[in-house]
């Protein structure tokens, strides 16, 4: 038996796939584009010692624009673009698994969660040599001191868009082989499995209960924009601490997840745990709102023509 929801959720069999994609590539570089900074940000927040270099989000921001301008703030933008790839299997992944676990089970809080994790698990198996080489490129700069590959001159006044980044990636590959480039993988999976698996229960929980709360005639959409970032604070809180070891072991060339967690907790105590993630909740909000509005909206443009009348808005 169904569940009786205020809010219709639009399933993968509802969609004509051929619009769903193409207009998919265009939402994700949006989303990508607008966010960025903030990404880039978090990480530098992330990985630095105590307050060493910036003291928080705002001084990041107007330190890194002073020294280096917007162009600063936008740092291995074109190598992290390559998580379009990504992105766009994450969707898929996440659509064909809640299709599939709903052959035995209507609860949407499971098919949400089981989709969302699988859906995780695929899209950073893609992601995490992308990031690997995008994180050190954000590094360059102010927190170079902070990494173990530098770029020489010649590649920081190369104007070549992919200059910097094959020296980059020719250093990683020299130091540490092919498995240089999924450093942190198990951190990553530590922290955006969960990351996902809970964001999606919880972005359908507040949605459904915003709309007992709101007039009848409010758009779905408005109270779905509003479930985004509900869901997208609770999941960053909870995930923040593998997050910030994700970024040291990626960052830092470390092995071992549990090594660095130990000496996270020795050197900065219970609070950098927490280090960064004013920096991930500011970022995840926008992000949010932007995901929920397009992709809810990518999803309405996608239904198939004879839907498009049966379902209210």
């Amino acid at each position: 038996m169904h569940e009786k929801r205020n809010i219709q959720i639009i399933e993968w069999e509802d969609l004509d796939k051929r619009k769903f994609y193409s207009f998919g590539v265009f939402l994700t570089m949006s989303i990508r584009a607008t966010v960025y900074p903030a990404t880039l940000i978090r990480t530098l927040l992330q990985v630095q010692r105590g307050t060493s270099l910036y003291t928080g989000t705002f001084d990041a921001f107007f330190k890194i624009l002073r020294a280096e301008g917007v162009r600063g703030l936008y740092r291995g933008f074109m190598v992290n673009t390559l998580t379009l790839i990504s992105g766009q299997a994450y969707i898929t992944t996440y659509e064909l698994v809640r299709k599939y676990v709903s052959q035995y089970s209507d609860d949407n809080t499971f098919k949400s969660l089981v989709a969302g994790g699988s859906a995780s698990l695929v899209a950073q198996s893609i992601t995490v040599p992308i990031d690997v080489v995008s994180q050190q490129l954000m590094m360059q700069g102010q927190g170079e001191h902070l990494t173990r590959f530098r770029l020489n001159a010649d590649s920081k006044n190369s104007k070549q868009m992919f200059g910097q980044t094959r020296t980059i990636m020719s250093q990683i590959f020299a130091a540490d082989g092919f498995r240089g480039f999924y450093r942190g993988y198990v951190a990553s999976l530590l922290t955006y499995i969960p990351n996902s698996a809970v964001w999606w229960p919880f972005y359908h929980f507040y949605a459904e209960q915003l709309s007992k709360l709101a007039p009848s005639d409010c758009p779905h959409l408005i109270l779905q924009a509003m479930a985004g970032p509900l869901a997208a604070a609770t999941a960053s809180t909870v995930t923040n601490p593998m997050d910030v070891v994700r970024a040291r072991v990626q960052v830092e060339g470390r092995s071992s997840v549990i090594e660095t967690f130990n000496q996270l907790i020795k050197e900065e105590g219970c609070w950098g745990l927490t280090k960064g993630l004013s920096a991930r909740i500011i970022s995840s909000t926008p992000t949010a709102i932007v995901m929920v509005v397009g992709y809810e909206t990518l999803k309405k443009m996608s239904l198939r023509p004879e839907l498009v009348d049966s379902r209210h808005w």
